[in-house]
Order: C-alpha cells, then sequence, then structure tokens
C-alpha cells in the first residue's frame, strides 16, 4: 500500500502578491481545484495527480508542484502553483 497521498488541493497565485516572508500568499488563490491521485508517473518522474481541470506532477514529500497543466495548457506567466496547507479530505 502506498503512503503517498491520493489527493491534494492546488492552488493558483498570483506572484506579485507576497506575504512578509517574501512567498506567494496562499490565501487569496485566483483559481484552486482538488486533484487526485492518478496511479501513474509524470515526466518528471513524481507521482501524477488529476481533477477540475489541472493536472500536475507533484513531489508528495515537499509537498511541491513540479509540473502543471490548467486546462491543458502550461501556467501563464506571473502565476504560482501550490499546495494547500493541511490535508484534504
Amino acid at each position: 500500500m502506498s503512503t503517498e497521498p491520493q489527493r491534494f488541493e492546488i492552488l493558483l497565485v498570483a506572484e506579485h502578491a507576497k506575504n512578509r516572508s517574501g512567498a506567494p500568499q496562499a490565501d487569496h488563490p485566483l483559481r484552486s481545484a482538488v486533484v487526485e491521485a492518478t496511479g501513474r508517473t509524470g515526466a518528471s518522474g513524481y507521482p501524477r495527480y488529476a481533477g477540475q481541470g489541472m493536472e500536475a506532477d507533484i513531489d508528495p514529500a515537499t509537498r511541491t508542484v513540479e509540473a502543471l497543466l490548467v486546462d491543458g495548457s502550461e501556467l501563464d506567466p506571473g502565476l504560482t502553483a501550490l499546495i494547500a496547507p493541511g490535508p484534504t479530505a
């Protein structure tokens, strides 16, 4: 049995909206999607997750989005993909 999370919430945030530490702000996403494990590995070598118009390779150990398609296209410049804090049920 895999210990990797089966679901994540991806938040798309504007890169220019940063918190005091200089990191993009996750509390004002422009779009979000809950993605579920597909059982496949993406081109990046990380597990593939898909749902609600997003398909992502996510490193579950660091909760980092390594590759992302939004509605079949690459992420627009000026946007950053983050994993929402906490577990997704």
